[in-house]
């Protein structure tokens, strides 16, 4: 549990195997990626805390997200990142044939990812691609996009509306889209080449918020100044109870 959210304690390769095995019952489930951001949005909402709470699999996506489990027991686990997760996933189901769907960013960004993805893994089916607008959605609007993935016969769905508009939506179509969805946010922009990847040793430390920061600082400045902060304080605040709690 990290700031209310049961975070799930697995490793990359078993969040995989988790999603896969879904998928093939083709079952609706959801799957959130939880960084700092994300679990301060809901510590200060109490309705998003709530579409947190409800996904099947919760995992986190920020390296100090990991770092709070590893304080309460979970010694070994990494963070496991959106941008990870989707690459790993990409390569299981072009070799079994699975098909999958995007949903999110802009029409240029899912052209771009198309073609990559493609590059990549030649064998990847992408059953169809959808970039909403950046408005709210009227019923029927909404309607069209649940047929169509239906429709698409794609066991996963892969949302990058950002947070916290990719978690509601994923939540509010539990049980409507007859596949697994899955938050990964900025994983559009990264493996469409339209963001750069912060190095290996950065993203190992906690560091990638700062890469990041440095190629969007007019966009990402008060998210990290005010976000992180609050992360530490609540993760602090966190910490003092569980050292406090008499032993089981």
């Amino acid at each position: 549990m990290v700031l209310g959210v049961p975070i799930a304690t697995l490793s990359q390769q078993q969040a995989v195997e988790r999603i896969s095995a879904w998928a093939q019952a083709r079952q609706s489930r959801t799957v959130v990626a939880c960084n700092t951001h994300s679990l301060v949005t809901a510590a200060r909402n109490p309705g998003f805390m709530a579409a947190l709470r409800r996904a099947d699999l919760a995992l986190p996506d920020g390296a100090p997200v990991a770092w709070m489990l590893r304080l309460g027991g979970a010694i070994a686990q990494a963070r496991v990142a959106g941008p990870d997760l989707m690459e790993d996933y990409c390569a299981l189901a072009a070799g079994r044939g699975e098909a999958l769907f995007l949903l999110g960013s802009t029409p240029a960004t899912l052209d771009l990812l198309r073609q990559k993805l493609l590059e990549r893994w030649p064998g990847l089916r992408i059953a169809g691609a959808v970039s909403p607008p950046f408005r709210r959605l009227t019923a029927a609007e909404d309607r069209q996009i649940v047929d169509c993935i239906n429709a698409s016969g794609a066991a996963t769905v892969w949302v990058g509306l950002g947070c916290p508009k990719q978690e509601r939506w994923i939540d509010a179509h539990r049980g409507a889209v007859r596949a697994v969805m899955v938050g990964v946010g900025a994983a559009f922009d990264f493996h469409a080449g339209r963001l750069a990847r912060a190095p290996a040793w950065m993203r190992r430390n906690g560091l990638e918020w700062l890469y990041r920061w440095a190629q969007e600082p007019r966009r990402l400045s008060a998210r990290y100044a005010c976000g992180n902060s609050a992360f530490v304080l609540l993760a602090i605040r966190q910490w003092w109870r569980m050292r406090r709690r008499p032993p089981a």
